[in-house]
């Protein structure tokens, strides 16, 4: 394990002299306990410092929160993993199926759908904020329409649509939103105060602003209707927090929830997968 400063060390280097980013906040955690090591500015031309409570996007780490509501909910026995997609749909959506098999929560969850990266519909009215004109009737549509490529459970796809419709599915069933579901299930029973998708008069002055890999400022994200794919904002400190519940050096009633998460379900070609907590690509 890097000691702190040699970690203070690398982030230096990344942003003085390699210039890769404006600030870097890096988060570890041992059975010893946790500490931030912080380096960098909040914004370009900004003085004030990165610390463990700076907020960020965290993109695709939101896949892990809309995993875990799916195996907690399995937990409960509210929904089944294998559970056509479809039953949680309007009756009106067409959810796309082939050769009599239908896209199940646990193939969403899995990137096994045979649904794309991204909806073809999706129209980048502002390239700074692709998702945030994608509405639900948009979602619907597509659905509707499209065909599947291979059938679903075969094959490994990594697709930002399947992890927004799980979410937007979890929600519907739940009967609330997304950020609502999160916040009931997961942050607020862990004491994650600083994770969600709506910012806080202090989430907001804490926000770090995006750059490009010019370094210039560019716009953060919404995705209103894709929210589980990646909406979440969140901090060094409250990761922190939601590892220590993984690794089990926190209790948490979610903690069979999270085991479940991380079983290897399905094999994808040649290569095993890991279970539903596989988010990044």
């Amino acid at each position: 394990m890097l000691e702190t400063a040699e970690i203070r060390e690398i982030l230096v280097r990344r942003i003085d002299q390699e210039r890769q980013a404006v600030g870097i906040v890096v988060g570890v955690i041992e059975p010893a306990g946790r500490r931030v090591v912080a380096c960098g500015n909040l914004a370009s031309g900004d003085p004030r410092p990165l610390d463990g409570d700076t907020i960020f996007e965290i993109g695709s780490i939101s896949k892990v929160f809309t995993s875990l509501l799916l195996a907690d909910m399995v937990h409960g026995k509210e929904v089944a993993l294998d559970d056509p997609a479809a039953k949680y749909l309007p009756e009106n959506v067409k959810m796309p199926e082939r050769s009599g098999k239908s896209i199940t929560l646990h193939d969403l969850s899995t990137h096994t759908s045979g649904l794309p990266r991204l909806p073809g519909n999706l129209k980048l009215k502002d390239p700074r904020n692709p998702y945030a004109d994608y509405s639900v009737d948009d979602l619907y549509w597509f659905l509707s329409s499209y065909e599947l490529p291979r059938d679903p459970g075969v094959e490994f796809e990594y697709s930002n649509l399947g992890g927004g419709l799980l979410g937007h599915l979890l929600a519907r069933h739940a009967g609330t939103d997304y950020e609502n579901l999160i916040k009931t299930r997961i942050t607020e029973p862990l004491g994650m105060t600083d994770t969600g998708i709506t910012l806080s008069p202090s989430m907001r002055q804490r926000m770090a602003t995006g750059h490009t890999a010019m370094l210039a400022p560019t716009a953060n994200w919404d995705l209103p209707t894709l929210a589980g794919a990646g909406a979440l904002r969140s901090s060094a400190n409250d990761i922190l927090t939601f590892l220590e519940a993984f690794l089990g050096y926190k209790e948490s009633r979610l903690a069979r929830a999270m085991q479940a998460t991380l079983e290897v379900r399905r094999t994808a070609g040649q290569t095993d997968r890991p279970g539903m907590a596989d988010q990044l690509g």
